[in-house]
């Protein structure tokens, strides 16, 4: 397996990353109990469909996200902040 390539992200993009992390968490975990409450209805098909797309999404958005900030953390350290910072 290939290592993956560290990156090292604006201190913006990380407090944004961590802030969408727990927006995906609660989308995901509504979307399942979606799920879960939909096969005891009629025609609950469509909807279980639905909520089944949602999980996958915000599944594999929060696993991006989790993915990001773990190779931003692998990073030995990080001068992008002071790149980005204006000294005074």
């Amino acid at each position: 397996m290939a290592s993956m390539k560290r990156v090292a992200l604006a201190p913006r993009t990380v407090r944004q990353l961590r802030r969408v992390r727990s927006v995906y968490l609660v989308g995901m975990m509504l979307s399942v109990l979606g799920l879960v409450l939909q096969p005891g209805r009629e025609g609950s098909g469509r909807q279980s469909e639905i909520a089944g797309v949602l999980v996958l999404v915000f599944t594999v958005l929060l696993g991006l996200t989790v993915v990001q900030l773990w190779r931003h953390q692998r990073t030995a350290h990080c001068s992008t902040a002071k790149k980005l910072t204006r000294s005074a």
